[in-house]
């Protein structure tokens, strides 16, 4: 049975962001947000906004301090998601201080499913760059550096009480592994409410050496917009940091449209996997997006017709932005949907970048706006029709690929 003959829905309650744009739901960038790594390459980190509320966070609690950055940046998106909804309790002072407040979920059946391609990176290159001078780490160093130390801080900082704290890594797909899990346990009854995202703070010298010797770097400056999705040669991959957290619920279609209450709904999930001899590449007609695109259409009970955009996972690299616009006419034929992309403002944020493209999509749900980019593309144009239907797509390294399709429903 498809979703769209279910009553039962998933809601997207609230939905909280920390990118290279700073903290909230502002997508219009009126200068490039990128800036030059101490290693001499463009990447997104983030404004002094963010960062001031990072490290008020980091403050909050004893225990954070030790916390590493991706660890952080999820509670810190955590957080401003539980404020969009106003289902927080215990608050202290106003939502510009989210990052000091005790924002917390009503924790009953609440639970927790957050992706990061690397998890605790900082981290970790600080205990190993310690032991091959000293020989020696501290006891601190597994539990600190464990995948699933992002999820149970979240949960920690959340309130959460007796339910499952779930950290997922597929690469640059690991935030749509999280919301996957997430809505299967809400169809399940198995939680009542979750917390689920992504996210990755990857801006260290050994992370950006190993994107470069892919070589697929950007040749471009921080200044004239250095990643460009959809625009053809040069390659111009970006890395970027942040996080993009929601707030689920599993709720019933009768219930919304008898109160007249319209409501961003995820309908599907779907995954797709080629089994490629080359762990970085992709068949050229991007076989594992085929296979997630129509899984997530068809749990969805979408046609591809009913799609009205699409967020493209599309990193700028030439031949992976080519092999997904290939598995998009393998879809949805010839007329393609409008072609979007978050890319161009973020970079590539690795296991959090399909929450933010998913950000981004609900962005476009609920403004029928958009930011033009201020070079030649297929990506971001003019839209013709409103928007009431968006898939997302994201794959990473391993052959792995996700899509979503969500909708503003009633």
């Amino acid at each position: 049975m498809t979703n769209r003959a279910s009553d039962t829905v998933i809601v997207i309650r609230g939905r909280g962001r920390v990118s290279a744009l700073g903290l909230g739901a502002d997508w219009n960038a009126p200068a490039s947000p990128f800036s030059t790594h101490a290693a001499g390459l463009p990447v997104a980190a983030l404004p002094a906004e963010a960062e001031d509320a990072v490290a008020a966070l980091r403050q909050a609690h004893s225990a954070y301090r030790q916390l590493d950055r991706t660890v952080l940046l999820a509670m810190l998106a955590a957080r401003l998601a539980v404020a969009s909804c106003r289902l927080s309790v215990g608050s202290t002072s106003s939502d510009n201080n989210v990052a000091t407040d005790n924002w917390q979920l009503a924790a009953d059946n609440l639970a927790v499913s957050i992706g990061s391609s690397r998890g605790a990176t900082g981290r970790l290159e600080e205990f190993h760059a310690a032991f091959m001078m000293e020989g020696r780490v501290p006891a601190a160093a597994s539990p600190l550096t464990t995948l699933g130390n992002v999820a149970s801080w979240v949960a920690f900082d959340a309130g959460q009480t007796g339910a499952a704290a779930l950290s997922h890594s597929s690469t640059c797909s690991s935030a749509f592994q999280a919301l996957g899990n997430a809505v299967a346990w809400l169809r399940a009854g198995m939680a009542d409410r979750f917390l689920a995202g992504g996210t990755e703070a990857p801006l260290t010298a050994f992370t950006l050496a190993q994107m470069r010797a892919i070589g697929i770097y950007s040749p471009f400056t921080a200044a004239p917009w250095p990643c460009r999705p959809g625009a053809g040669r040069p390659s111009t991959f970006v890395l970027g940091e942040g996080a993009a957290v929601f707030v689920l619920e599993r709720g019933s279609r009768a219930a919304l449209q008898a109160a007249g209450e319209s409501a961003l709904l995820l309908d599907g999930v779907g995954f797709g996997f080629e089994g490629l001899g080359s762990k970085t590449g992709l068949s050229a007609d991007g076989q594992h997006f085929q296979q997630a695109m129509r899984t997530a259409l068809q749990q969805a009970g979408t046609a591809p017709a009913d799609i009205d955009a699409v967020v493209l996972h599309s990193p700028g690299t030439p031949a992976g932005d080519a092999a997904e616009r290939v598995a998009l006419r393998a879809v949805f034929g010839e007329q393609l949907p409008l072609l979007l992309s978050n890319k161009w403002l973020l970079g590539h944020t690795l296991g959090a970048s399909a929450a933010l493209s998913l950000d981004f999509a609900l962005h476009v749900l609920q403004t029928q706006t958009w930011p033009t980019p201020p070079f030649v593309t297929d990506v971001n144009g003019p839209g013709t029709l409103p928007v009431r239907r968006v898939l997302v797509n994201a794959a990473g390294f391993g052959g792995n690929a996700a899509s979503v399709v969500v909708s503003m429903g009633m």
